[in-house]
C-alpha cells in the first residue's frame, strides 16, 4: 500500500428540480482510455471487484447514452489491482485520481486480516476527501417501508472522529482496548459549512446537527459548538439539534420531517445505511466523497461476489452516484435526465433485477434505462 498523505459542494439542482476474499473473474482486456463524445472532462474509471465491472459496464453505457462529453481513463484498485500489481491501491491509480480530479469508483474488496487496510478510508485519507454526501430518496416499485415522502441527504465528516485509526491498543491480557477518537475545529467548521452551503445550493430548507454531546463532551462537544456557529450565519435555513440516538428513532418514524443531516465520521456512517434501509437498501444508495481537489463517486454497496459474473446485480447505486457526479461536474441538467429515467424505468417495471422483484439483467435494466435519457 502506498504512504497515506481535497471541488466544492455538489452542483446545483440536486434532487428537486431548482468479507470475504474470492478471485476476480476473468474479463477482456479494454482500452485505458474511451472517448464516447467530444471530450470536455476525463475521469478516473476504476471498474472495481466482484459485481464492479458489470455495474460499471451498465452505468457507462448509459452515460454514452446522455452524450455527456466524458473520456473515461481506466485504473485499478482492489484485487485486481493485487493481482496485477501486488499492490491494493498502485500509485498509478492515485496519480490518475489527482490528474483528473474526478473518479467514478465500483465496489472494492479489501481482503480482511492479513494486515490490509480498508481501500476506501486510505482514498478518503490520500486526497483529503472531507464531506461523503449520502442521499435517499423514495423510489417507485421497490422493496421500501417508505415508497414515498422519504428525499433527504446525510453529509457526514469523512475523515477524523473514531475512523481515524490513532492510539489503538489493547492490554496484554486481552481485556481492555483503546482508541483515541479525535475532532478538530477546522474539521467540525468545513463539514458543517459544506451541508449548510448544500442547502443554500439546492434550496433545501432545514439542517440537522446530529451529536452526543450530552455524553462525549469534549468530542461531540466541540463539533456541536462549532455547528451552532456556523447555523448562525446561515438565518434563512432552519436549525435542528438531535442527539443521535433519538435521530435513528425519529427516522424510522417520521423519515419526511429531515431534509439535510450533518454528523461527525461514526454516526454519519450508521445513519447513512439506516436511511438507505428506509428506501430500499445498499442497492439504490449511492455516495460522492468530496475534498478541495479531488471527489470519487460510488455504489456504497459491497462487491457481492456471491452474484458476480451472473449478470443480475442493479446498477442503480453506481448510477445514481454517477447522477450525483455530473451535478458537481456542472451538468445538473443531464444529472436530471439521468435521475428521471431511473425512476420512469422503475414506475414502468422495464427490465428490473431480481432484487426489485424483475426478471431483467444489468445490462437490459441499463438499456431500458439509457431508453429514456
Amino acid at each position: 500500500m502506498v504512504d497515506l498523505g481535497p471541488h466544492g459542494p455538489v452542483g446545483h439542482n440536486w434532487w428537486t428540480p431548482p468479507p470475504f476474499l474470492h478471485a476476480s473473474r476473468p474479463r477482456p482486456a479494454r482500452a485505458p482510455v474511451r472517448k464516447p463524445h467530444s471530450m470536455t472532462q476525463t475521469i478516473t474509471v476504476i471498474r472495481g471487484d466482484g459485481i464492479g465491472p458489470e455495474i460499471m459496464d451498465a452505468t457507462l453505457y448509459v452515460l454514452d447514452a446522455l452524450k455527456v462529453g466524458l473520456a473515461y481513463e481506466e485504473a485499478d484498485a482492489g484485487l485486481v489491482a493485487l493481482e496485477k500489481h501486488g499492490d491494493l491501491l498502485p500509485q498509478a491509480t492515485l496519480d490518475s485520481i489527482r490528474k483528473n480530479g474526478v473518479a467514478l469508483k465500483s465496489p472494492l474488496t479489501t481482503p480482511v486480516g492479513e494486515g490490509f487496510s480498508s481501500i476506501n478510508v486510505a482514498l478518503r485519507r490520500h486526497f483529503d476527501l472531507y464531506a461523503n454526501v449520502r442521499p435517499a430518496k423514495s423510489f417507485p416499485n421497490t422493496k421500501s417501508r417508505f415508497p414515498d415522502g422519504v428525499d433527504l441527504i446525510t453529509v457526514r465528516e469523512n475523515t477524523e472522529g473514531a475512523y481515524i485509526g490513532e492510539g489503538q491498543s489493547i492490554s496484554e491480557d486481552g481485556e481492555t482496548a483503546l482508541l483515541t477518537q479525535k475532532i478538530t475545529r477546522k474539521g467540525s467548521e468545513r463539514i458543517v459549512r459544506y451541508a449548510y452551503e448544500l442547502a443554500r445550493k439546492t434550496g433545501r430548507k432545514k439542517v440537522t446537527i446530529v451529536h452526543k454531546a450530552n455524553i462525549l463532551k469534549t468530542t461531540s462537544g466541540l463539533f456541536l459548538k462549532v455547528a451552532r456557529e456556523v447555523a448562525a450565519q446561515y438565518p434563512e435555513i432552519q436549525t435542528n439539534e438531535m442527539i443521535v440516538d433519538n435521530t435513528c428513532m425519529q427516522l424510522v418514524m417520521r423519515p419526511e420531517q429531515f431534509d439535510i443531516i450533518v454528523t461527525t465520521n461514526l454516526f454519519g456512517d450508521i445513519i447513512s445505511d439506516l436511511c438507505a434501509g428506509l428506501v430500499g437498501g445498499l442497492g439504490l444508495a449511492p455516495g460522492a466523497n468530496i475534498g478541495a481537489d479531488a471527489a470519487i463517486f460510488e455504489a456504497v454497496h459491497g462487491s457481492a461476489p456471491d452474484i458476480a459474473g451472473k449478470g443480475v446485480a442493479n446498477p442503480c447505486a453506481l448510477l445514481l452516484g454517477a447522477a450525483q457526479m455530473l451535478d458537481h461536474l456542472g451538468q445538473p441538467e443531464k444529472a436530471e435526465r439521468l435521475r428521471a429515467a431511473i425512476i420512469a424505468t422503475l414506475e414502468a417495471k422495464d427490465s428490473l433485477t431480481p432484487d426489485l422483484g424483475g426478471e431483467g439483467t444489468t445490462m437490459s435494466f441499463a438499456k431500458a434505462i439509457a431508453s429514456r435519457v
